[in-house]
């Protein structure tokens, strides 16, 4: 019995005791969930709505929004139950499950990244052909392969995993990442293959691919009129944006593991905190400030009553 429970369950060991405190964080942490979630709906649903916002630009930002309700209902559910819990536990597989949904996230914004780069690229270096080549199929495939691409090539990883012994029993983070390889008695050659295809398709192409696009749009706005050049720091800025606040994510858990001796538990656990609030949070707020079109439907949204209860009392 005892040795079926400690095949089954694994204990998540990277919380930090936050004492008669919990519950305040608790409802902070909470908050911040329940914004993430209505900050990226309202995205996706301006989106949804307006006929003018039916462009694969804004298309692929209402993707990158579902993708950040998907990266943060995989987290902070069991998350804010162990803020409260004495015993944080989990069993096997479901971590394996949620280490799936967490790096097949990261790995669909960064495909997704990569098809907004590309219809920059296209939009600004081929206006005259943007119609013919970005249109309804090539956005649907787009889309269809930056969420397909990523899951066929995590599931082996998770597959390799699912059946391999435990030899120990204590995740070192707050949630299922890379730390559970800490956990396996021996990690086989092949699951080190399977690690680095995913590496190399769903990171490190798309980053080469967008370094390529952007070079381009900067060449070509280089030698255009200042229009040109307004609507290049417009689009472009906040996907550069974007792309740098998930590569942080990206590289933190790749590396952490390498290096947890060296770093404490509290920096470790306000490192891991900042990266699942700033990353969900940062593309609605900047998406929805540096773009034009969606930042003029928010005020429309939120300012548009009180604008009109205020001309009407004036007169």
């Amino acid at each position: 019995m005892d040795a079926t429970f400690n095949v089954t369950y694994i204990t998540v060991g990277g919380h930090v005791e936050m004492g008669k405190y919990r519950y305040l964080y608790f409802v902070f942490m909470l908050l911040v969930y329940v914004l993430i979630l209505v900050s990226n709906c309202t995205i996706i649903c301006l989106i949804w709505i307006h006929r003018n916002l039916h462009e694969p630009m804004y298309i692929f930002i209402a993707a990158l929004s579902v993708n950040s309700v998907l990266f943060s209902t995989d987290i902070y559910p069991k998350f804010l139950i162990d803020i409260l819990s004495e015993t944080r536990i989990i069993s096997y597989s479901a971590c394996l499950f949620q280490f799936f949904l967490f790096y097949s996230s990261v790995g669909a914004d960064f495909s997704l990244l990569t098809a907004m780069a590309y219809d920059r690229y296209v939009s600004i270096c081929k206006p005259l052909q943007y119609q013919t080549i970005m249109g309804k199929i090539t956005v649907i495939v787009l889309l269809f392969l930056s969420w397909f691409l990523p899951v066929c090539l995590i599931s082996p990883v998770i597959l390799l995993r699912l059946n391999k012994k435990l030899c120990s029993f204590n995740l070192n983070d707050l949630f299922c990442t890379n730390f559970i390889d800490n956990l396996l008695c021996d990690i086989p050659q092949v699951l080190l293959v399977y690690i680095i295809i995913p590496l190399v398709t769903v990171i490190l192409l798309p980053i080469l691919f967008i370094f390529f696009s952007y070079t381009k749009i900067l060449i070509v706005t280089f030698h255009s009129q200042g229009v040109v050049r307004r609507k290049a720091a417009e689009t472009c800025l906040p996907h550069l944006l974007v792309l740098i606040s998930i590569s942080f994510v990206f590289v933190f858990h790749l590396v952490l593991p390498q290096v947890e001796k060296n770093i404490s538990r509290p920096v470790h656990y306000t490192m891991s905190v900042q990266m699942i609030m700033c990353n969900p949070l940062l593309n609605p707020f900047i998406y929805g400030l540096k773009m034009k079109e969606i930042s003029k439907h928010l005020k429309k949204l939120f300012c548009g009553d009180k604008l009109k209860q205020f001309i009407h009392a004036d007169s």
